[in-house]
């Protein structure tokens, strides 16, 4: 259950709003694009993650909001033994099984997990999709003491010529208004919600894509429409996009930045 946000929106202003944008049912039919063409994470980012709290064949992280697993496996490749909460099921059909990550049907507000009983809570490209109150009150209950929270977006970086044409051919032909998707001050959030050490961090990146990855991208995104005449335009602004920024092994470089909260539970 993740998506990116548009830029420039603003969060549903209750919890009624949001369940009318079904969080999770709308992403059972993205599952497959989800699991082949959404980026990862930039390694620093995992560094910052883990950084202080032990071995991390000692540590156990809840990765919630899991979606096809992209954040889960990068966790149990470095030796994390990941709890990956992901309530659509069609999201957790597809992920590539990991030796280190048992998946689990529950939500951000009720994870299922025994209290005090992990040492991350992560939400890669998902927190935006959560009753953000209640699903803070439920990382704090499970993180033991010290335990770190990271709250993950993947954004474009702006002023990037292949980055920006993406971005403006995906907003004309979006299904749903920007305003839906985006989240108040999140240090405030965190800082309210009883969490302490709250810092914000960004990890440069980028992701390589061919014409066919540039198409499967976009069609992940759950507010895309995937026929029709918008969809129709889409693909032929791609193609155009393609021409334009293809490097001579035929990919478009599209510069982006990991932007994180990062924090810890109470002793």
């Amino acid at each position: 259950m993740s998506d990116e946000r548009p830029a420039g929106s603003a969060r549903p202003s209750s919890p009624s709003a949001l369940r009318d944008l079904d969080p999770t049912g709308r992403f059972s039919s993205r599952a497959v694009d989800y699991a082949r063409y959404r980026p990862t994470y930039p390694t620093q980012f995992f560094d910052e993650v883990l950084a202080g709290l032990g071995a991390p064949d000692t540590l156990v992280a809840a990765d919630v909001g899991a979606g096809t697993g992209i954040s889960s496996r990068a966790l149990g490749d470095r030796g994390v033994q990941v709890l990956a909460i992901e309530p659509n099921l069609a999201m957790r059909d597809v992920a590539t099984p990991h030796p280190r990550v048992r998946w689990i049907d529950a939500t951000a507000e009720r994870t299922r997990l025994p209290g005090a009983s992990v040492d991350v809570v992560l939400c890669a490209q998902s927190f935006h999709w959560f009753e953000t109150g209640p699903a803070l009150l439920e990382f704090l209950r499970i993180l033991r003491p010290r335990g770190r929270v990271a709250l993950v977006w993947n954004g474009r970086v702006k002023g990037d010529p292949a980055g920006d044409a993406y971005d403006r051919l995906v907003k004309d032909a979006a299904t749903v208004t920007p305003q839906h998707l985006e989240l108040p001050p999140m240090a405030t959030l965190l800082s309210g919600a009883g969490f302490v050490d709250v810092r914000e961090a960004v990890f440069p990146g980028g992701q390589r894509l061919d014409y066919d990855g540039l198409v499967g991208r976009a069609r992940s995104a759950s507010y895309v429409p995937k026929e029709g005449p918008a969809w129709e335009r889409l693909v032929d602004g791609l193609r155009a996009l393609h021409a334009r920024h293809a490097d001579a092994q035929g990919a478009v470089f599209v510069a982006q930045n990991a932007r994180a909260w990062l924090a810890q539970a109470p002793a």
